[in-house]
């Protein structure tokens, strides 16, 4: 089962940076209820894979649960450990991608150029997480999507609000992944599922036109 089919309906992956473990299984039912499927704990967040274990203890059968800011070989061994199944990345390492799929994960790596894009692919990449969005326009994604494998779904990634994603789409993206405008540390689980439904029905009007 690939990644897409697992999150087509709604492709918006929640990036819980700073989460804490403690906030782990509110914050993820709060993002379930509202329909998101991919959530991914930053590894510089506090106590990362007890929070990412949490997830995946209650949520791993109804989610694709995982870790960001995974930098290193080392990360996605301990990654694993925890039974989750997504791995995202900032950058493209291709040591760290061949990795996660040895280790049976899915791997969305970040990447900003054509380079980076097709050597994220040559080393397995499920999808590609165009990073960070908020520096460029849709029409570098546009400009991409004319030469990549049209299978390979591009998450744009950094300053995306549910104002934002028409022209993202428009351009060609397939999904988004969200952060600061969906969830910062301490917020409370209700205002969390408030934000998360907001982009969800926003995913929703754009699959209706």
């Amino acid at each position: 089962m690939s990644l897409w089919s697992q999150i087509a309906d709604l492709p918006l992956v929640a990036i819980l940076r700073g989460l804490r473990p403690e906030d782990a299984e509110t914050t993820g039912a709060a993002l379930i209820d509202a329909g998101f499927r991919a959530i991914e704990v930053p590894l510089n967040s506090p106590d990362p894979f007890t929070s990412i274990a949490r997830l995946v203890q209650r949520f791993g059968n109804r989610a694709v649960i995982g870790a960001g800011t995974v930098l290193t070989v080392g990360d996605v061994e301990r990654l694993a450990e925890t039974g989750a199944k997504l791995m995202v990345s900032p950058n493209t390492d291709p040591a760290v991608i061949v990795a996660a799929k040895a280790a049976g994960l899915y791997a969305l790596p970040g990447f900003f150029t054509a380079t980076e894009a097709f050597a994220a692919l040559h080393a397995g990449a499920d999808g590609l997480k165009l990073f960070p969005a908020e520096t460029t326009t849709p029409a570098h994604v546009k400009a991409l999507k004319a030469v990549l494998p049209p299978e390979i779904p591009v998450f744009a990634v950094g300053g995306v609000t549910p104002e934002t994603m028409t022209p993202w789409i428009d351009a060609g993206a397939q999904g988004f992944g969200l952060g600061s405008a969906l969830f910062k540390p301490g917020m409370a689980p209700g205002a969390v599922g408030d934000k998360a439904r907001a982009f969800a029905a926003a995913w929703a009007a754009l699959a209706r036109t």
